[in-house]
C-alpha cells in the first residue's frame, strides 16, 4: 500500500519534471543562433483585437532562406500589430512589411550579442532548474506528510527520497546537457 503510493509520487515527480525539462528546451529553441527558424518568434503575442494572441495562430511563418523569416498574416489588417509586437519582443529583429508579407533579415550575431544571448539562455536553463527542484520540494513534502500520517515507515520515505534525488539530479543534468549545447551553438561564429 504505501511502496504503491511512494511509487506514485515518483512517477508523478519523474513526470512532472520531464515536461519542466520539455519545456526548457522548448525556451532554447526561441533564442537566436544566427540561423532563422520559426521557432523564434513562438513567445511573441499580438495584441489582435484587445485580445493578446500567439503570432502563430494569426498568421504563418516560415525560413524560406537561412537568413529570413517570412511572417504572413491571414489577416491583412493586422500586419502593423505583428510589426509593433516583434518590434517590442526581446527577438532582437527589425520587422519590414510590403503590405502583405513581413520579413525579418537575420543579421550575423556580433560577439556581445552572442554573450547576452548566453546570458538569456542560462537563465531559462535556471527557471528549469527552479522548476525541476520545485517539483522536488513538493514530492518531499508529500512523503514528509505520508510518514506523519502512518502511512509509510522512514525507512520507505527515506528510500522514495534517495530515489527522488536521483531523479532531480538526472534532470538536471539533462537541461545542463541542453544549456551546454546551446551556448556551443550561440558562440559559434
Amino acid at each position: 500500500m504505501a511502496s504503491e503510493m511512494i511509487d506514485a509520487l515518483l512517477e508523478d515527480a519523474a513526470d512532472r519534471m520531464a515536461k519542466a525539462v520539455h519545456s526548457a528546451q522548448h525556451e532554447f529553441g526561441t533564442v537566436r543562433t544566427g540561423r532563422a527558424s520559426s521557432a523564434l518568434l513562438d513567445r511573441i503575442t499580438v495584441d489582435y483585437y484587445g485580445a493578446q494572441t500567439p503570432l502563430s495562430q494569426l498568421s504563418t511563418i516560415s525560413a524560406p532562406e537561412a537568413r529570413l523569416i517570412t511572417v504572413q498574416p491571414y489577416d491583412k489588417s493586422s500586419i502593423k500589430a505583428i510589426e509593433k509586437a516583434i518590434n517590442e519582443s526581446d527577438v532582437g529583429l527589425t520587422p519590414s512589411n510590403d503590405g502583405n508579407l513581413v520579413r525579418l533579415v537575420v543579421p550575423e550575431l556580433t560577439e556581445e550579442r552572442r554573450r547576452e544571448l548566453v546570458k538569456v539562455v542560462r537563465h531559462l536553463a535556471e527557471e528549469g532548474r527552479v522548476a525541476i527542484r520545485n517539483v522536488r520540494r513538493d514530492v518531499m513534502s508529500d512523503l514528509r506528510e505520508l510518514k506523519s500520517e502512518g502511512q509509510a515507515g522512514s525507512d520507505d520515505e527515506h528510500r522514495a527520497e534517495v530515489e527522488l534525488q536521483k531523479l532531480t539530479d538526472a534532470k538536471v543534468g539533462e537541461l545542463d546537457k541542453m544549456l551546454a549545447a546551446k551556448e556551443q551553438e550561440i558562440l559559434e561564429v
